[in-house]
């Protein structure tokens, strides 16, 4: 008995400390159908964009609610490599 409590204490924590799930942010919608009926924001590059509606009918706009991920970014300088 003891056993099967620890073991559901044990599931519960793990459950608990779960990251939620959060909505994908990227820098391109496309606005689908002729009378734009559709909106999808799930494009990375604006080529992908246009792939997605061409021959559906559509346009592609930047995303104006994407933010860049917070983190580390790494500054490459090309300069850099060269010490003289």
């Amino acid at each position: 008995m003891r056993f099967l409590l620890l073991v559901l204490a044990i599931c519960t924590s793990l459950i608990g400390t779960e990251k939620s799930a959060e909505a994908q942010n990227y820098p391109w919608c496309a606005y689908l159908g002729t009378g734009f009926e559709g909106t999808n924001c799930g494009f990375t590059t604006f080529k992908q964009c246009m792939d997605t509606v061409s021959g559906i009918g559509g346009f592609c706009q930047p995303n104006t609610e994407y933010q860049l991920p917070s983190g580390p970014r790494s500054l490459k300088n090309p300069q850099s490599r060269y010490p003289y």
